[in-house]
């Protein structure tokens, strides 16, 4: 059984999917979350309320930590990824190349790049702290003006600039 409900935030309305586990997702606005919600999905703000309650404490500098269940789907891989973006603390940010180099394969980063764009629980699993090695944002599933807008809330500055917005 799924659980969802969908709060609203400084960054877009937020979609959160959780299950009897623990948080299963978090889908942006720009994602056409109203789409996603399954016929067999229940609308259940209590059940989320943990997870809206911190999120909310986050988005207003109260929290800089998460402590609520997760249920995120992924291979192996992914998850090994994940996990190690839970250890990126707060207000800092690091590189694909340094999260290659502590897990041991340097030479992973694009592996790691697809592994953070495909996490189920950005903000709380927090991959917007994963930047460029030159320093620069990289891409964000949920745009590179939020990702600037989370590390801002947690008081690393990036505005994007133009050239930021190009990949290649």
């Amino acid at each position: 059984m799924l659980y969802y409900d969908i709060l609203p935030s400084p960054i877009g309305k937020l979609l959160l999917v959780a299950n009897n586990i623990g948080l299963k997702q978090i889908l942006f606005e720009d994602e056409n979350q109203l789409e996603k919600i399954k016929a067999d999905w229940i609308k259940d703000p209590s059940k989320l309320k943990p997870v809206s309650d911190q999120l909310v404490a986050y988005f207003n500098k109260e929290r800089t930590t998460f402590d609520v269940k997760l249920s995120p789907d992924g291979t192996a891989f992914q998850q090994q990824i994940w996990k190690q973006l839970l250890e990126i603390p707060y207000g800092e940010t690091c590189s694909y190349l340094d999260i290659a180099i502590r897990i041991n394969k340097p030479s992973a980063c694009r592996a790691i790049g697809m592994a953070n764009s495909k996490n189920p629980i950005p903000i709380i699993i927090p991959c917007h702290r994963v930047i460029g090695k030159n320093g620069k944002l990289t891409g964000y599933a949920g745009g590179l003006t939020n990702k600037a807008k989370l590390l801002k809330i947690e008081n690393v500055d990036f505005t994007p600039s133009k050239e930021q917005y190009q990949l290649f």
